[in-house]
């Protein structure tokens, strides 16, 4: 099983500048350091970069500086769900147009659509697509799951690929994969990338790759070679960055810390704060223990 997108799949900072607008020669070298450092492909505009606070017209922008800035090198995802159907056929119709490699469609959040609804919804986003799609089941933010049946139902659909199952059950992994075998599973959270893959998950879409891309990609070639043990050691290394990713809410973390690193990424856009003191000195002490170097921008 493949869709394209590689194992480590890194859901992207939106960088914004001192005056809140959206920085896109900074956005850029984020882009550059992610291709250089592990990702197999990246998410422009998903939670990590801030969707709920970017305008459509700063959305499409981003796709399409993600488009020209990797140029294939690397794929492009669009995270362009939401949970009002024609205005994410809307998106999925301009993301498909710019030229995107794929569409990560999120399950509807605060209308809570019942089963029909759900399928609906994401039928008519396939429908709309002339790119692969992922299906993003992230119930801890918009409190609807997708069961496992359901998720193989909506496999069926045409261009449907992959689900990024951010669900912290994990056995709901192994349901999914018996239930849809054609289906590429992605774990929807750093820490449960080691966790999923012995229940079918191919990687991650991941916050975390932005620092450690590299070694979390050694991770699931380690598992993929047989090595297991060597795999959930290092997996073991890595925990300490993901539970620092954690420290609040995403993405304030990991904007902090690819700030430190020397990337001009801002703070993040109300209602989202910059991390504090405390939270920053925590980071910095984190990346020091794991030589993550300043980075070349």
């Amino acid at each position: 099983m493949h869709t394209g997108f590689g194992s480590i799949v890194t859901a992207a900072v939106t960088p914004f500048d001192a005056s809140g607008q959206v920085d896109h020669d900074a956005f850029r070298a984020v882009l550059r350091h992610l291709a250089r450092t592990g990702s197999d492909a990246v998410v422009v505009s998903g939670t990590t970069g801030e969707s709920p606070t970017l305008s459509d017209e700063e959305k499409l922008a981003l796709w399409r500086t993600a488009v020209d800035e990797l140029g294939g090198s690397i794929p492009v995802i669009a995270g362009a769900g939401t949970n009002d159907t024609a205005h994410s056929v809307h998106l999925v119709r301009a993301a498909c147009e710019i030229g995107v490699d794929g569409i990560l469609a999120v399950t509807p959040y605060y209308n809570k659509p019942p089963r029909e609804g759900l399928v609906r919804h994401f039928t008519c986003i396939a429908k709309a697509s002339s790119a692969p799609v992922i299906l993003y089941n992230i119930p801890s933010r918009v409190v609807v799951n997708l069961e496992p049946d359901l998720i193989a139902e909506l496999a069926q659909l045409d261009n449907v690929v992959a689900v990024k199952q951010a669900n912290p059950d994990v056995a709901q992994t192994g349901e999914i994969a018996s239930l849809a075998p054609d289906l590429v599973i992605y774990a929807g959270d750093d820490t449960s990338l080691m966790p999923m893959l012995p229940l079918g998950a191919v990687g991650v879409i991941s916050v975390a790759a932005h620092l450690i891309g590299s070694e979390m990609g050694r991770v699931v070639e380690l598992y993929a070679a047989g090595d297991d043990s060597a795999a959930r050691e290092l997996s073991a290394e890595l925990q300490d960055v993901y539970e620092t990713m954690m420290l609040t809410a995403n993405p304030i973390p990991v904007k902090a810390a690819m700030e430190l690193l020397g990337f001009a990424v801002g703070d993040p856009r109300l209602p989202l704060v910059a991390a504090t003191g405390l939270q920053r000195e925590k980071i910095r002490a984190m990346l020091e223990r794991h030589n993550v170097a300043s980075a070349h921008v």
